[in-house]
């Protein structure tokens, strides 16, 4: 019986010494993510001239490419935009995700959501307005890994609270 346990003894001490050696080899080799080489940046950059208006856009996003299909990501959204008597500041965040079913088809689904802050001047006073805009945008593109062109439409558009003109948008989307 005494070989039992001194056999028992040595076996358990074997495997915690082996355990312990593998636990401690594991910590000096280095731990490789790819994390950040999924990572794409990117976003939009966008100014408009008119008669008596001007506006301005930006909007960086991330986008982490979970798989070869499917990527998901946020950005961040600034506008500013004056037309004649009127002065109108958005600002913002929003939540993307994308997905390739076949390489040159690009399906999007965005959820934005924008603090507006709109200043109206009247003749019989001035009239300011401070709300949130959310918009949730569906769209379709064509397009490479890096650049895609496409359309999407805002299923939240309310006309008398988006800042966009309408609910159809063309867009231009390019991440690196």
């Amino acid at each position: 019986m005494i070989n039992r346990y001194s056999l028992k003894k040595k076996l358990i001490l074997c495997v915690f010494f082996t355990a312990l050696c593998g636990l401690g080899y594991s910590q000096l080799t280095p731990r490789h993510s790819d994390f950040w080489n999924n990572v794409h940046f990117g976003g939009n950059l966008g100014f408009g001239f008119g008669n008596n208006s001007f506006n301005a856009s930006i909007s960086p996003s991330a986008i982490y490419q979970a798989t070869e299909q499917l990527g998901l990501g946020a950005g961040l959204n600034f506008n500013y935009a004056k037309f004649r008597d009127a002065k109108l500041v958005a600002y913002g965040g929003s939540v993307i995700s994308l997905f390739n079913p076949i390489p040159a088809l690009h399906l999007s689904a965005e959820l934005e959501q924008l603090r507006v802050n709109r200043q109206l001047e009247l003749d019989g006073g001035n009239l300011e307005e401070d709300y949130w805009s959310p918009a949730l945008f569906l769209g379709i593109g064509y397009g490479n890994r890096n650049v895609t062109i496409g359309i999407r439409y805002d299923v939240l558009y309310d006309s008398q609270k988006s800042i966009y003109a309408s609910a159809l948008m063309p867009f231009v989307r390019v991440y690196f």
